[in-house]
């Protein structure tokens, strides 16, 4: 573990004693308190003495994502005790729950527009964000994707924070380079430096008119009969620095046109060696699904994708969405 990241570890369980010692002196009964002082203390004297996360019975790492969800624990998963495996498990179950929960509906449709959507952790929850957001005329309908460095309950917990920052600005006033930048500095001002996200969001209306702003994410893939092509990124991750723009693409997608968002779990799923499935392919797959339905789409994507890692396993998240401008029925 690298200086850096000891510091930021410190700085979270002195900001956690200081709430305890709080607590301890509103509280007349503090023999609980007093435990937790204690393993918080226990802990800043392991960062002290070089063994902060390290398991104690194997001495190999502990997981990040653990650490960063909770900074004092001693064992790795492999190590628990048997009751804290059950509490760790049950703890899982009910956040993947919560996230399941907040996910859009799918199929969804509404408004000239039609939407669907797959998204599959590599893990009992996930890092990556996946949201459809509709307002009030004459507010656009906001499509978004993105993905939280790391893995974990830590990153979906970052998700959660993501899905209730942009659900609250969404149906303001704001245009989407101003949400993606105040999205930023929230993100700086209440994360760690370690902490950052990807992300990729669209303002869509009933018009056909279209914006786009990318926050250092996979870009998207707009196809049209005309052809197939990749909106590029311009902007950097969100919660890397507090003072970044962002900028957007404007432009018309007329009836049966679709857009095709994804997150790397997609494009970086590797087989045997180091080959990657990569955005080349996935663009010669969408020239050969010009005219499908969103549901067709994404069903022919995650075909050629399971084809394409042949066997090997999922070590990502992966999330991917297609959104098509409804064809008229007249």
């Amino acid at each position: 573990m690298e200086q850096a990241e000891y510091g930021v570890y410190q700085a979270a369980l002195l900001e956690r004693r200081t709430k305890l010692q709080t607590a301890r002196v509103r509280v007349r009964e503090s023999g609980e308190l007093a435990r937790l002082i204690d393993e918080v203390d226990g802990a800043l004297k392991r960062i002290d003495d070089g063994a902060f996360g390290i398991c104690e019975h194997c001495h190999d790492p502990i997981e990040k994502d653990r650490l960063l969800a909770d900074p004092v624990i001693r064992f790795c998963i492999d190590h628990l005790a048997p009751a804290d495996r059950r509490a760790l498990e049950d703890d899982l179950s009910m956040a993947r729950q919560i996230q399941t929960a907040l996910l859009p509906k799918c199929p969804w449709g509404g408004a000239g527009w039609e939407a669907f959507y797959r998204y599959e952790p590599a893990g009992p929850v996930s890092g990556d964000y996946c949201d459809i957001i509709v307002d009030d005329a004459p507010c656009p309908m906001h499509f978004l994707i993105g993905d939280v460095a790391g893995k974990g309950v830590a990153a979906s917990l970052l998700v959660s924070h993501l899905h209730s920052m942009f659900r609250s600005m969404a149906g303001g006033s704001f245009a989407i380079p101003q949400m993606l930048a105040r999205a930023n500095r929230l993100l700086c001002e209440s994360t760690i430096p370690s902490q950052y996200a990807t992300l990729v969001c669209a303002a869509a209306r009933s018009s056909g008119q279209v914006e786009v702003s990318n926050a250092g994410h996979c870009p998207p893939v707009l196809v049209r009969s005309g052809g197939v092509s990749a909106i590029e990124s311009s902007g950097l991750p969100m919660g890397m620095f507090c003072s970044t723009s962002y900028d957007s693409h404007a432009f018309q997608m007329n009836p049966g046109d679709t857009l095709f968002f994804y997150t790397d779990g997609l494009t970086e799923a590797a087989k045997t060696g180091d080959e990657q499935y990569g955005l080349e392919r996935l663009i010669a797959l969408l020239e050969a699904c010009r005219g499908f339905t969103p549901e067709a789409m994404v069903s022919a994507c995650l075909v050629d994708w399971a084809a394409f890692r042949s066997g090997a396993p999922q070590r990502d998240d992966l999330t991917v969405m297609a959104v098509r401008r409804g064809i008229s029925r007249e």
